[in-house]
Order: structure tokens, then C-alpha cells, then sequence
């Protein structure tokens, strides 16, 4: 019997972080800080993507750049990276896509970071999980780094008069809590507080850092 070695399409493979070569152009921006935090917290999770034909990454600019400034400031090596014999980091990398073009490269890099984001947030069900870890795992909600304008943003798309509980009726999110018997004045006690923003759906307020 004969046995036929099938060669995988896509393979995950450790390569040197010196030798991650980032595309020529990458309009993407990036949060360095956000990143590291989040690779500490919980290690390298989503990896780089490799280009066979051009011999750069197409995906994963970010986490490059925020590698290699972890182990700049000599930080611990993160879950998911391994030393090789001279200490040196071995990030995954995932291989086996080879572009037809710099053009088709390009759109696939854009694409990549910009797809997953297009299909929004169920407002409902996103409030939801974020009173959940707001209210029992503070640093993860904390880590997210989600502004109150983003949060009253989300809030706003909620239909009050669907809400099976909580929340003001009629009443919009707003980021401070307002003054006793004043409107909607600011309370005195609001001056450097950090900002707040009610859910509707569930009249949780939550305090953001940003």
C-alpha cells in the first residue's frame, strides 16, 4: 500500500520576528499600546499572514510592530511565540497564499482588515455582554478601551419602546450623571469624574476610561 503525502494548502509555520518583512505600502494604523496590552493579557492569538509570491506579510502589521516593541523594552516572550536557540522570537505565521499581483495583494490586505468590521454590532446583544464584563471581569471590559462616545453611539441604536426592562424611556444616553432636581445639568460632583454612559436596554451605567 501506498501512502500519498498530501501537501496542505495553508500551514502555520514559526519564523523569525527579524524576518517578518512588512508590505511595501500599509495604509492601516495602528494602536501599538492596545495591542501589546492585549497580547499580554492574552498572548498572540490571531497571526501574521504571509504573501508566498511577494515574500511579505499582508496581514498582521500591527502585532509586528507591537512584537517587536515588546521585546524592546524586554518584556516576557507572550503565549504563543517560542525562542529559538539564541533567543531570538519565532512568531506563527500562516502560509501557503501566493497573490497573482501587488494589486491583488493590496486589496486582500485591505480587505482582511477591514471586512470582519463591516457586518456591525447587534446593539442588544452587545450591550449585553458588555454589562456582563463590566460587571464581573472589570479589566477585560476595561481593556477594550471603548469610549463613552462610542458607548452612547451604540446605546443610541436601541429602541427604547422594544426594552423588556430597565432604562429611561425616552430619556438619551447621556455621559455624567445629571444634577439632582436640575435637569439635565451636570451634577457638581461630576468635575473629574471619569465619564459615564447609561445602557437603555438595561439602565447599567458604565464608566469608561477614555
Amino acid at each position: 500500500m501506498t501512502t500519498e503525502t498530501i501537501s496542505a494548502p495553508r500551514y502555520l509555520t514559526y519564523v523569525p520576528l527579524t524576518d517578518l518583512t512588512p508590505a511595501p505600502r500599509n495604509p492601516k494604523r495602528h494602536e501599538l499600546e492596545l495591542l501589546i496590552g492585549s497580547i499580554r493579557m492574552h498572548s498572540l492569538v490571531e497571526v501574521p499572514v504571509a504573501d508566498e509570491r511577494t515574500q511579505c506579510i499582508l496581514h498582521g502589521h500591527g502585532r509586528r510592530e507591537a512584537l517587536i516593541e515588546m521585546q524592546a523594552r524586554g518584556m516576557s516572550v507572550p503565549g504563543g511565540v517560542v525562542l529559538d536557540e539564541d533567543g531570538g522570537w519565532l512568531v506563527p505565521v500562516l502560509r501557503g497564499w501566493s497573490s497573482k499581483s501587488d494589486a491583488e495583494a493590496e486589496s486582500l490586505a485591505i480587505k482582511l482588515n477591514r471586512l470582519p468590521g463591516e457586518g456591525g454590532w447587534d446593539p442588544r446583544e452587545f450591550a449585553a455582554v458588555l454589562e456582563d464584563l463590566a460587571t464581573n471581569a472589570t479589566e477585560l471590559f476595561d481593556s477594550l478601551a471603548i469610549s463613552a462616545d462610542e458607548m452612547d453611539k451604540l446605546f443610541g441604536q436601541i429602541d427604547p419602546e422594544t426594552l423588556p426592562r430597565g432604562g429611561r424611556e425616552g430619556e438619551p444616553p447621556r455621559l455624567h450623571l445629571p444634577a439632582d432636581g436640575h435637569g439635565d445639568g451636570l451634577n457638581p460632583d461630576d468635575d473629574g469624574r471619569a465619564p459615564h454612559s447609561t445602557c437603555p436596554a438595561c439602565g447599567h451605567m458604565f464608566t469608561t476610561g477614555r
